[in-house]
């Protein structure tokens, strides 16, 4: 496996974790990579209409997911059917995409037996076993391998489902979409979540505090759980954690199956090592696994992306994985942090969210009272989260002197000592950060 046809397998999953599944879908798989260099990375897609679409919102998603998995930082060059002509194709006996979620391709161990079982019983009896299922843990744990194993398991037995899976931020943005543009909008979203068979929502947590959203999402679940439709809910923690979610969702969410699922044991952080090597073809042998396992303790994913780095550094280098390689592959992965402009971003849209405002208004010199809020907000939630000095912060929101980031921070701290309603929401604002 030595050309970049192999590598952008490795890569997609990378692009679509960012971009989403829809998006993925319609812009990212019909691409074809041509051919990777150093400098360069060049793909082929159907039209020019293609090509102006991705070059104009997905390029960059492309080039650092390039990036993540490879290591090179390469610009990438968007071609057409008549630009060249294609030498390399999808090998015929490629992985399935869909071999990635699956519940054979998930490891059990004691931490996720329980899970893992409960996601097969509403598999195997959608809308009658367990209804709602609400799935918890820390991040990187497979909740969302469950998801995708459901919605496999279910279309091959129930193949005129219609399933429907988003994440919680998803659904809050195609809201706020639809209802920034006319009644037919509105109609059509909520064609879309309430004339499903199956609802499998993503993170569920990111709707909390957002009073709409949850009124919408309510009334959803409500339709959905009448006529015996599944839900199956994740989250990083259970109902009741989940400080700014309405009391009336709280109870609907805790009136089914609750599942925990948490970080692996050595024994089974063996198993996931080696069915991934064994994914990739890779001869990787027992010493290695059990160096990885023992560095990388809490989080499946972080797992599952050092065998994948192992994988690329052994294509490029010609070798065969090594303690060295494995002790490289770990320092990268476990140092690879989100840039702090992104994070920084992140935490203004989290915020603007929470706080019905728009994430450009809480930079600029507007004053209204839901906005100085909203902007003290999200200084104190960068402060806390990145650390950065107070003058640093000062220059990101606009070029705004230290003492007013002190000042909001203060002031934030003082409200959250009296006002348990802020403290919640700033609370869950930066646990959704974190997670």
């Amino acid at each position: 496996m030595d050309s970049f046809v192999d590598m952008w397998k490795l890569i997609e999953p990378t692009i679509h974790d960012e971009i989403g599944e829809t998006a993925y879908n319609v812009w990212i798989k019909p691409m074809v990579p041509v051919d990777l260099t150093s400098e360069e990375a060049v793909m082929k897609v159907p039209s020019d209409f293609y090509k102006n679409v991705i070059e104009g919102r997905y390029k960059s998603s492309i080039k650092n997911a390039i990036l993540t998995v490879t290591g090179l930082d390469v610009e990438v060059k968007i071609i057409i059917s008549d630009d060249v002509k294609i030498t390399e194709t999808k090998e015929k006996d490629e992985v399935p995409e869909a071999d990635e979620y699956t519940f054979d391709s998930f490891v059990v161990g004691s931490t996720n037996r329980f899970a893992h079982a409960a996601a097969q019983a509403v598999s195997n009896n959608p809308g009658s076993a367990y209804n709602p299922l609400f799935i918890y843990g820390p991040s990187g744990m497979g909740k969302t391998h469950l998801l995708f194993a459901i919605k496999e398991r279910i279309l091959k037995t129930h193949p005129d489902m219609n399933i429907v899976y988003m994440k919680g931020d998803q659904f809050t943005n195609e809201l706020i979409e639809a209802l920034n543009k006319d009644q037919y909008q509105l109609m059509a979203f909520r064609k879309k979540y309430r004339y499903a068979d199956v609802i499998l929502m993503d993170d569920i947590h990111f709707i909390a505090g957002k009073e709409q959203t949850q009124e919408e999402f309510f009334n959803t679940f409500n339709t959905l759980y009448q006529e015996n439709k599944q839900i199956v809910l994740t989250s990083d923690r259970p109902p009741k954690a989940i400080k700014t979610l309405e009391e009336r969702l709280r109870t609907r969410f805790e009136s089914g199956l609750l599942a925990d699922i948490q970080p692996p044991e050595y024994e089974t952080r063996i198993a996931i090592i080696k069915r991934k090597a064994n994914q990739y073809n890779m001869d990787m042998s027992d010493d290695i696994a059990e160096f990885i396992a023992l560095k990388v303790k809490s989080n499946i994913r972080q797992l599952e992306g050092v065998v994948k780095k192992i994988n690329i550094m052994c294509l490029i280098d010609k070798e065969k994985p090594s303690i060295s390689i494995a002790q490289n592959a770990i320092k990268d992965i476990l140092n690879d942090v989100q840039p702090l402009p992104q994070t920084i971003e992140k935490i203004t849209e989290e915020v603007a969210r929470a706080f019905n405002v728009q994430p450009q208004d809480i930079y600029s010199k507007r004053r209204t009272a839901n906005l100085s809020i909203a902007r003290q907000v999200s200084m104190y939630c960068v402060r806390e989260i990145t650390g950065l000095p107070y003058d640093a912060i000062g220059r990101e929101f606009g070029g705004k002197d230290h003492t007013t980031v002190i000042y909001a921070v203060q002031q934030i701290t003082k409200k959250m000592n009296t006002q348990s309603d802020l403290k919640s929401t700033i609370d869950d604002i930066i646990k959704n950060i974190k997670s």
